[in-house]
């Protein structure tokens, strides 16, 4: 075979390379991000398939058998009411990714609307900015803290214990998350505005709103994903430390972060009441972030691989 007809050879499969088959090549390339991808699809499994397999309740109480330590019977051990750690850690597991996936959806879908609005309209990016600066200047943690404490038992009586904590978490989380991911939008959008294809489509007589749906949001749309893997793993941490506090979920809907407050006074005794929520929180939230490193690479043009 010539050189000019492997040439050939190597452009026509350039060219017959889909996004999708060049995003998951450049994807496969990262190791770290295959490894957390396997072992986040390994939680996801073990979370919501386990139960059906490992079918003790969570919420039974089994004096007889409190705080005992590994066993055939509860392969986690169990706490100090007989409650079945395994079967509690899956639970609190289903609960806490809920919470950091639909409190992520919620600060992507504020971040992002913030930032397109500021760096594609000038007149609202001094205001838009000045909000996004008072919302990073303010302390995080005391503002959840006081946010949860005032409207805790409205919600919790409007819609339920469970229900009401869950909007209330989920909320006071989300908007208080958007920030890193409009800076970011609004860079992008900064750079993509100014090239050829947006003042073509402006001299065109295109709608603003068509601009932005049409060329804006799809070119920006890689930080928007790289923000949606690590806000997830923000998000849980978030929810576990405010758990922990004991301002989270009741303690019969566990979460991983109410298992480390319930187990904290535990640890000489049963130190397997903490072990495995903190390694499922750990690994959860480090199989995300590479993940988020992983889907970053793959979609820079910049990342070459062979």
């Amino acid at each position: 075979m010539t050189d000019a007809t492997m040439t050939t050879a190597t452009i026509a499969k350039v060219e017959v390379e889909t996004p999708t088959k060049l995003f998951w090549r450049k994807f496969r390339a990262h190791k770290g991000g295959v490894a957390g991808l396997i072992v986040f699809i390994a939680i996801l499994f073990v979370v919501y398939v386990g139960p059906f397999i490992h079918t003790i309740d969570p919420n039974k109480i089994d004096i007889r058998a409190k705080n005992q330590g590994p066993s055939w019977n509860h392969p986690f051990g169990t706490d100090n009411l007989g409650h079945d750690m395994l079967a509690q850690v899956m639970a609190g597991g289903q609960i806490s990714l809920a919470v950091g996936m639909t409190a992520m959806l919620l600060a992507l879908l504020l971040g992002t609307l913030v930032g397109v609005m500021s760096g594609y309209f000038r007149r609202l990016d001094g205001p838009l900015m000045r909000v996004t600066d008072l919302f990073l200047a303010l302390p995080l943690l005391p503002l959840l803290l006081v946010i949860i404490m005032l409207f805790r038992d409205t919600l919790r009586a409007a819609f339920g214990p469970e229900t009401g904590i869950f909007i209330l978490i989920v909320f006071v989380i989300g908007v208080t998350s958007w920030m890193h991911t409009a800076r970011i939008v609004r860079g992008d959008v900064l750079a993509v505005k100014s090239q050829e294809f947006i003042v073509a489509a402006k001299s065109s007589g295109m709608r603003e709103y068509r601009i932005v749906l049409r060329h804006i949001l799809p070119n920006v749309l890689s930080s928007i994903m790289v923000s949606a893997t690590l806000g997830i793993a923000s998000a849980i941490i978030t929810e576990s430390a405010l758990s922990f506090l004991g301002l989270g979920f009741p303690s019969d809907f566990p979460t991983w972060g109410r298992l480390l407050f319930d187990g904290a006074n535990f640890l000489q005794i049963t130190p397997s009441r903490v072990i495995w929520p903190g390694l499922a929180i750990s690994l959860t939230v480090l199989s995300v972030n590479y993940v988020g490193d992983a889907v970053r690479d793959a979609l820079d043009p910049r990342t070459v691989t062979h």
